[in-house]
């Protein structure tokens, strides 16, 4: 069974010629443009291994990692970084990336490194043998963070033990947020991922529907959940 590729790159030349690259090289490639997909796809489909690039907009490659890190997922991670500073390789090691390639790289170096982590990450039997693969646990229906419980598949969400009334873009809007928790999510990444396209600098349709759920998770006496970041965008966390 051919191994799958989780690739984030928001340079769409380099993307598209690494997936075409990986593909025949016999990879399942699952390519995306930025950290908010790349952690949607991650806990959709857990892939065997990541390739992320560093610099990204909205959630970048560290963060990515951080998240995964946080959540107790092991699967290995390469990071793609035009950063050449000692500093800036520490730094991903530490988020929790298990190596990297410089910018501009050449492919087969991302083949090899790729064969060395997921040689690191298989089960080896008696004599070297690969032992079968163990059944990957199913993801967990429920999605939890600053008091808030989802349930994508049923669409429904609560905040403690009260069922929230939400329309499809709230719903939406508020899982993005949750699946983010503690991140600032920019206005552009998150009209991209909620509505396809940015609306501009000059709307106000992100806002309206953040007053929106607003009014509808906040309670007396609980804190606010919705932070704004004034000039950048939003972020869940309980205060």
């Amino acid at each position: 069974m051919s191994q799958t590729v989780l690739l984030a790159e928001d340079d769409r030349a380099i993307r598209n010629a690494l997936e075409r690259a990986l593909t025949l090289e016999g990879y399942q490639v699952m390519a995306v443009a930025d950290g908010v997909e790349a952690l949607a796809q991650a806990h959709r489909n857990r892939p065997d291994v990541l390739v992320l690039d560093v610099m990204m907009p909205g959630i970048d490659g560290l963060q990515v990692c951080r998240v995964l890190r946080a959540e107790g997922d092991r699967t290995p991670i390469l990071m793609l970084t035009a950063l050449v500073e000692t500093a800036d390789r520490i730094a991903g090691l530490d988020a929790g990336a298990d190596d990297y390639v410089v910018k501009p790289f050449d492919v087969e170096e991302v083949f090899a490194r790729l064969r060395a982590l997921l040689r690191r990450t298989s089960p080896v039997g008696v004599g070297g043998a690969p032992v079968a693969e163990a059944p990957r646990p199913v993801p967990e229906r429920f999605i939890e963070a600053a008091g808030i419980r989802m349930d994508p598949q049923a669409r429904r969400a609560w905040r403690g033990p009260r069922e929230l009334e939400l329309t499809r873009t709230e719903f939406e809007l508020l899982e993005l947020l949750v699946r983010n928790a503690g991140i600032v999510l920019d206005h552009s990444t998150i009209y991209d991922r909620i509505w396809g396209y940015d609306f501009g600098p000059g709307s106000k349709n992100l806002a309206v529907y953040v007053g929106y759920l607003r009014r509808k998770l906040d309670e007396p006496d609980a804190p606010q959940l919705i932070h704004t970041v004034r000039g950048v965008g939003y972020v869940l966390r309980e205060d």
